[in-house]
């Protein structure tokens, strides 16, 4: 066994677990935006209250304090991950790429999280810059995670981009997977609207959602479950279709994507008759990203080819 053949595998576990990791720190983010703790540094970065490490801190301080270091934590781990690929795989490899473009958008996962932090558009802010922000801030982030999960995916297996080769299947994902996009987005503006204007009953809630006389966030939490079920809904009808009959990985990610959708839609119901609880939200982030991560590795499955095949191709060409 070479040294390659030693490192390639720690390298596609390391990748894995960093993936895992980033959840873990986006969840922990969603915590801190759900228990108002957004402004714990003040208007600060990426120094806390003026200090490197705050001595004295209120709980919302740590609570703030603690996501910065594990995003950064997080940060060095991207760059970890896209020096240690580059120095394994070739120019042009489909991982190096993606590992490239978790670089990229892990910066912009910093730049997002500055932004909200020095135009102090955390805490009490109810503006409309602070929604159009936690819109960028969610399609970065789920741009980051596919980017990690296809680094991973294609460390771990031979298969190589091949769009072309199924140009209809590439126009289902894509479709699919914009719908998903843009049903979490609107999630992400009315979990928004849930932490800012909590509601004591549902009725209370249903009369709030539907009065001309409230706040834009509030009216707008009505778009979620529509747009959620409808991408929900389309995922459950094409991701089965995506798939070739002899490939069985894709058939089980193709139902991987159903099941766990069919638990993102029970966990929406019941975050709406919870009345949102900071830990039912997690959770429901949680099942969406699972969701994305499933949805993405479909696509990275069925709209590839073997390395092998590719080779073969190229040869006789």
């Amino acid at each position: 066994m070479t040294r390659y053949d030693r490192l390639m595998p720690r390298l596609a576990r390391f990748a894995w677990l960093l993936l895992a990791y980033n959840i873990a720190v986006i969840l922990w983010g969603a915590y801190v935006r759900a228990s108002g703790s957004g402004a714990g540094c003040g208007s600060h970065w990426p120094l806390c209250n003026g200090e490197v490490f705050p001595r004295q801190p209120a709980t919302a301080t740590l609570i703030e304090f603690s996501h910065r270091l594990t995003s950064g934590l997080a940060l060095l781990g991207v760059v970890a991950l896209f020096l240690w690929t580059r120095r394994m795989r070739p120019p042009r490899d489909a991982a190096r790429r993606a590992a490239a473009a978790s670089v990229i958008f892990m910066l912009g996962e910093a730049a997002v999280g500055a932004g909200l932090v020095l135009f102090r558009l955390v805490a009490d802010n109810a503006s409309m810059a602070r929604a159009l922000f936690m819109a960028a801030h969610l399609t970065n982030t789920f741009v980051l995670l596919a980017a990690l999960a296809l680094t991973a995916w294609w460390l771990s297996t031979s298969g190589v981009p091949a769009l072309r080769e199924r140009p209809r299947a590439a126009g289902v994902w894509a479709v699919t997977a914009a719908a998903f996009l843009v049903a979490s987005i609107s999630g992400a503006v009315a979990a928004l609207g849930d932490t800012l204007y909590p509601s004591a009953s549902i009725a209370d809630g249903l009369r709030a959602d539907l009065s001309t006389t409230s706040h834009l966030l509030i009216r707008l939490r009505l778009l979620h479950p529509v747009l959620a079920v409808s991408a929900v809904a389309l995922a459950m009808l094409l991701a089965p279709r995506l798939p070739r009959h002899t490939d069985r990985t894709g058939q089980q990610l193709a139902r991987a994507v159903i099941a766990v959708a069919g638990l993102q839609v029970v966990a929406g119901l019941t975050n709406v008759l919870l009345l949102a609880p900071v830990w039912m939200q997690i959770v429901h982030l949680l099942l969406a990203d699972g969701v994305w991560i499933a949805l993405v590795l479909l696509g990275a499955q069925t709209l590839s080819t073997s390395r092998a095949a590719t080779s073969t191709a190229t040869q006789a060409a």
